[in-house]
């Protein structure tokens, strides 16, 4: 239901009722029984509960994947040690024990 906003001619009464959008408007004052009129008021603000609503909710899926790929980039890479892909090699040209 609505807050209508009314103000009074004869004392200046500025007050809030709060109504049915089908209620009739209020015609008297409450404290000196005057003609009212209703105001044109900015209304509420809406208010948003929960996590919220950001714009990379609804993003398309190319932009996803690009977005993806950005973080990706961004890492730092790790050193490889094992730069001949067989792992580190053993100093004095010693072959490793067997038991």
């Amino acid at each position: 239901m609505p807050t209508y906003e009314y103000e009074c001619g004869k004392c200046g009464n500025v007050f809030e009722e709060f109504q049915s959008i089908t209620a009739p408007p209020r015609k008297r004052c409450p404290k000196c029984r005057g003609k009212v009129k209703r105001l044109i008021s900015g209304g509420s603000g809406i208010i948003f509960k929960g996590s919220g609503f950001y714009a990379t909710d609804y993003r398309s899926n190319s932009y996803k994947e690009g977005e993806k790929k950005e973080k990706e980039a961004a890492k730092p890479k790790e050193k490889d040690t094992k730069k001949d892909g067989k792992g580190e090699k053993s100093s004095g040209g010693e072959s490793p024990k067997k038991d």
